[in-house]
Order: structure tokens, then sequence, then C-alpha cells
């Protein structure tokens, strides 16, 4: 990590644009300057930059079939992580699991037929379409806008019943806190600016809600020459780990027994200027004995194994176009 850290330093304080690829446990992060980038090996779309050009597509029928792990192994690792917050060790977790998936799409089909805020495909590896923002820099001003909270939009009164829901609202109050003090580690004047809005998101099942806030601080003037520092001290995710960080990233490894890989990391664009990231969720991976599809959600003591474990399926879905 540090020689990763070392370029986004050296890149930053150049401003010479570059992407940034980092996995879950930080152990293999990529970092490209954007002119030497190969289309053929990666793609990426952040926000509409992109270095590939957009092109009409023959229409093609989506076959998608899934099989997720068994509710009784889910909830064996759900009861431990029930253990661990009913003694205190963690207050939130993000409880992921691996299931098979089988489609008619290539890893670069869903990369160009999807619609996501951040869109990355690493070719024979992996496919990203991620709606989460994970940080933007802007001049001096950073902001987070950490995802926790989903719902089928199709039920009675969604909006409403995702809003009012007591869990739900315990796990939004703690991620946002988290974030609030991971920011104040590298900012100043932090603040929540936006508390408990909802995005919807079209898949190709139907529509889900999502709730999000908006964090915001204020960076030095010279962050640019320290981009990798201020990134590596926010990391991992909070929305896609828990709180306290250390100790349940700890439980986490315990309770899911499978490699995150880059499930769950962050990657974006340094432009010269502005950074801009996303959390590496909706995700799909090429392994040696076919695809998988990674998901997951954030367990709290008023979770449900059940409900947790819809969760889980409602999560896999490609965004299409």
């Amino acid at each position: 990590m540090k020689s990763a850290v070392q370029a986004m330093n050296r890149l930053g304080k150049k401003r010479i644009p570059f992407l940034f690829i980092i996995d879950f446990a930080i152990r293999k992060p990529v970092v490209v300057p954007l002119g030497d980038i190969d289309a053929n090996k990666i793609l990426y779309d952040v926000n509409g930059i992109s270095n590939f050009e957009p092109h009409d597509l023959v229409p093609k029928k989506l076959l998608f079939n899934f099989t997720p792990i068994s509710k009784q192994t889910y909830c064996k690792a759900f009861e431990k992580v029930q253990f661990h917050l009913g003694r205190g060790d963690t207050f939130l977790l993000n409880l992921t699991m691996p299931a098979k998936l089988e489609t008619n799409f290539g890893l670069q089909d869903i990369f160009y037929r999807t619609k996501a805020k951040y869109k990355l495909w690493i070719k024979d590896k992996l496919v990203v379409f991620s709606p989460e923002i994970f940080v933007k820099i802007n001049n001096q001003t950073i902001s987070s806008y950490p995802m926790k909270g989903t719902m089928d939009a199709s039920l009675p009164d969604a909006e409403e019943k995702l809003l009012s829901s007591k869990k739900e609202l315990a796990e939004h109050y703690t991620i946002v806190d988290l974030i609030r003090n991971d920011l104040s580690m590298i900012a100043e004047k932090v603040e929540v600016t936006r508390f408990r809005y909802i995005d919807r998101v079209k898949t190709h099942k139907g529509e889900l809600l999502q709730m999000s806030s908006e964090i915001r601080g204020k960076l030095p003037d010279d962050f640019h020459e320290h981009l990798g520092d201020l990134l590596v001290k926010l990391l991992p995710a909070g929305s896609i780990s828990g709180a306290p960080k250390k100790k349940t990233v700890a439980i986490i490894k315990d309770a899911e027994g499978y490699d995150r890989g880059y499930y769950t990391g962050i990657f974006g664009l340094f432009d010269g200027t502005s950074l801009d990231s996303g959390v590496m969720i909706r995700y799909v991976e090429q392994n040696p004995d076919g695809l998988v599809y990674k998901s997951g959600g954030g367990i709290t003591t008023n979770s449900n194994c059940d409900d947790e474990y819809q969760e889980l399926i409602d999560k896999i879905y490609v965004p299409l176009a």
C-alpha cells in the first residue's frame, strides 16, 4: 500500500490525472495515470468521465439467474454478528456473501449496458456498477455520501416505511456519525449538510429506494500533495465495514469466511484538480469456476435474519440503461 500512497501523492502534487482502484483489505491497490490506461484491459465511467466512446448497442435480452448461499448458512453468520453486537464489540456491521451467477451477459456486456454513477471493468476479472459515492473533493471541500437503507419501491408506502423504520434509522445514524468522525481526521468544519434523502435505483427486477446523507468538510489548501494519505485514513469505507472499524473488520473476516477482494473497496479519478470516487458495490467477479455476485447489508441489534437475507438477495441485480 505504501507505494500506492506515494504514487497518489506524487501524481497529485504534479496535478497529473490518475485512476485508483483499492481493494477492501488494501492489499492490491492500483494507481495508473489516465494517459497510461489500456482501454482493452480497463474501462471506467465516473459520473460521465470515461475512457470510451458511447456507441449504439444491439438489443439483447438479459438472462440472469443466481444461487445465493443458503439461508441456514447466512443465519449462522448473522448469529455470529449478533453475538458481537450484544457484547458491544460492534454497533453496526456490514455482512456480505457471494452468490453464484449465470447470465448471457459477459463482464464487458454488463459494463456497457448498465446505468450507474460509478462503473469499472477489468478484463477477465470484474465489473462494478455502483450507485454509492465514497468521497468527492472540489476545491478544498471534501464530501461523503454514506448509503444505508434499502427497500423495494413497489411496496405500499415504501418511502414512508423506509424513513420511519427504527432499524434503518439506527443504522443510518451510526454510519453518519462514523463518516463524520472519519472526515474529522483529515478535514475541518465537518458538518452534515443533508440527512436521510432518498434515491431511486432502477434494476432489471424493478425499482429500489436507497437512503443516503451528505457530510462535508474543508481540506487544507495543499491537499493535492497528500491525496494518498488522505484516502487511506478513510479506508475501509464506513458504509461497507461498520463501527468501530478495526474491531468490526476483524469480526467481518470471521463471520463471512470468504475473501471480498475488490468488492467493497473503492475506485475513482483525480482529474488534476478534483477527485471523485465510488464504493465498489453492485459487483460481479470472474472466478475460475464461473461468475460470482457479491452483496450484503448493514446489521444492527434490531436486525432480523429473514429481512437481512432478503436484502442480500434484493441487491443482486443489474441496473440496465
